[in-house]
């Protein structure tokens, strides 16, 4: 079962008037997520947030004194993770975790259940402009956007003629590996641009007409470009392997807007230094914030730093404002 969306569906209810703090709910943060940041004063408005980044003593002697009592935690995908040894023991009152992202790879969910503590995710809140990103990286990729852009700032333009010539997406094959929320609207972009739709997902999809494979090799062949979008879990883990990538060929695109770890990125760089595939567009990494030095000189691969739901609309959207007064999963919580 999908965990609750971060933003709630309680459409009557009306966000807190100003409180003192003291009188908030408490909410812990051990890492200030991006959407916190950007709209702290709408957040705090309606909680009381406990930091535990801005405290000069370990981690866990802070949990210990400042957050026995706490019952929400607001974290995100950018971690720490959370996890029984380092977080989730020393917080016994805990009844819920709010994360800003839509994948929950960085929650030891197992341990949630055990404990009986419920989590809600971002939900579909980031989805469009995840989307979105993915057709951008895409279309950036085959008509050397990035590049183009280089070539210009660095005088060649007038110097050697014009650049090289790019490729059209109209009439291109696309495969979808992950066709949930994120991916079924790359789909719907793609098919306005006259390309073709194939998909691989966790099982097939009826009310969609697009044609399912269950083998990612197998869908891989039979396209010109790979989409990912599917969650990172124990299953989807290096699912894009060499094999895959050679099946996708010379000519072959890949883009990755969901979580790094789903391709073995050493394959993936050795295939592309070695023009075993035509390019990448890559928001995504398997160890961020770092990212393979090989990719920088690679005029075929465009690289985002891990932004594809970086919108102000999507953050203020996630945040707790007035403006938004249908985001309650946290205060649910703190009457149990």
């Amino acid at each position: 079962m999908d965990p609750p969306s971060l933003i709630s569906t309680s459409a009557n209810s009306q966000p807190s008037q100003s409180q003192p703090e003291e009188h908030l709910p408490k909410v812990l943060m051990l890492r200030p997520p991006a959407a916190f940041t950007a709209f702290q004063s709408d957040f705090s408005r309606n909680f009381h947030f406990i930091k535990a980044y801005e405290s000069r003593i370990p981690t866990d002697q802070f949990l210990a004194s400042h957050a026995a009592d706490v019952t929400a935690m607001l974290v995100s995908g950018a971690g720490p993770p959370i996890t029984a040894a380092d977080v989730l023991r020393h917080l016994p009152s805990l009844k819920c975790i709010v994360t800003t992202s839509a994948g929950l790879n960085h929650i030891d969910m197992a341990e949630c259940r055990r404990r009986g503590i419920s989590v809600a995710n971002a939900g579909e809140v980031f989805a469009v402009d995840t989307a979105d990103t993915a057709v951008a990286l895409l279309i950036a990729v085959l008509r050397k956007i990035s590049a183009g852009d280089r070539y210009l700032r660095g005088g060649l333009w007038s110097a050697k003629g014009d650049y090289t010539l790019g490729n059209k997406l109209g009439g291109k094959t696309v495969g979808i590996v992950g066709l949930g929320n994120i991916g079924l609207k790359v789909a719907r972009r793609l098919e306005a641009f006259g390309c073709s739709i194939l998909y691989n997902s966790r099982k097939m999809r009826p009310s969609v007409s697009y044609r399912y494979y269950s083998d990612v090799c197998e869908l891989a062949a039979d396209t010109d470009i790979l989409i990912i979008c599917c969650a990172l879990t124990d299953q989807t883990r290096h699912l894009i392997t060499k094999q895959v990538l050679s099946e996708l060929g010379k000519n072959g695109v890949i883009i990755n807007v969901a979580r790094g770890a789903i391709i073995d990125e050493k394959e993936l760089v050795r295939c592309l230094v070695e023009d075993e595939i035509a390019g990448a567009g890559l928001d995504v990494f398997e160890n961020e914030p770092n990212v393979p030095k090989e990719l920088f000189a690679l005029d075929n691969v465009v690289l985002s730093a891990h932004q594809s739901v970086f919108t102000s609309e999507s953050f203020r959207n996630m945040s707790v404002s007035p403006q938004n007064p249908d985001c309650h999963a946290i205060r649910s919580y703190q009457s149990w």
